[in-house]
């Protein structure tokens, strides 16, 4: 199993690959990150890793704060992830590629990358300015019946959207926006489902592709059943993912 290591940007969410992450990178350590990967030469990917955040805060605390108000932040590359950073993530995450990063005149980025491959956590470095990983990428096996699962997945998807919308006569998407290719599906469904962060991990980690469709047909069945059962449900966008604060 090939071992990479890279730059890691820890999350309140989950990166499935093939999904777009907006990033608005305003803290220093991810800061200094974003600065070595423009290093990279324009011809090869500008890669970095996300996890999602089992303990910790997304952004370090910037001010005095409890129990102590006069206690200074914390400051560093682990700053709010404790003195084993590793422990405070989800051992599973993904391998982003930054198609585009643009300094603005403050030294803020506007960072868009998307997910690539899965990858397994092996250690987490903090000696640098910022956190770096070493990682075991993970393939994709289709596992079985894959395709016949993904087509039942995407027929219960289109209800959930129905439901979700509060429309009963039309979906968010008609079937040519969606895919059939069984594991695009698998982490497009996975992304666009309101669920939270532990349940959308647990499809991230999933040992294949059937077994994470067979997961997403059982909680789009549960989901669209608690819809239904509700006197109303606002619209919901499911094609824009949230912007990290950074």
């Amino acid at each position: 199993m090939t071992t990479v290591r890279l730059p890691l940007f820890p999350l309140n969410s989950v990166l499935f690959p093939g999904l777009v992450l907006p990033l608005n990178v305003f803290e220093e350590r991810y800061r200094a990150m974003m600065r070595d990967l423009l290093k990279t030469p324009e011809d090869e990917p500008r890669r970095f890793a996300v996890v999602a955040i089992r303990d910790g805060h997304e952004v370090a605390p910037s001010a005095p704060g409890m129990p102590d108000p006069t206690a200074l932040p914390e400051l560093g590359p682990a700053a709010g992830f404790g003195a084993e950073p590793a422990k405070s993530f989800h051992a599973t995450g993904c391998v982003a590629d930054a198609a585009t990063i643009r300094e603005r005149a403050d030294g803020t980025f506007e960072v868009l990358a998307t997910g690539t491959t899965r990858a397994r956590l092996v250690s987490v470095d903090a000696s640098g300015p910022f956190l770096t990983a070493d990682l075991e990428e993970l393939p994709e096996d289709p596992g079985d019946e894959a395709g016949a699962l993904a087509e039942g997945v995407l027929r219960a998807f289109r209800q959930y959207q129905k439901r979700l919308a509060g429309a009963r006569e039309r979906s968010l998407s008609t079937g040519a926006d969606l895919p059939d290719e069984p594991s695009v599906v698998s982490y497009l469904v996975a992304a666009a489902m309101m669920l939270d962060i532990p349940t959308k991990q647990r499809l991230l980690q999933a040992p294949d592709t059937a077994s994470r469709l067979r997961d997403e047909l059982k909680l789009l069945r549960s989901e669209t059943a608690i819809i239904r059962s509700l006197p109303s449900l606002p619209a919901s966008d499911l094609t824009r993912g949230r912007t990290s604060l950074n």
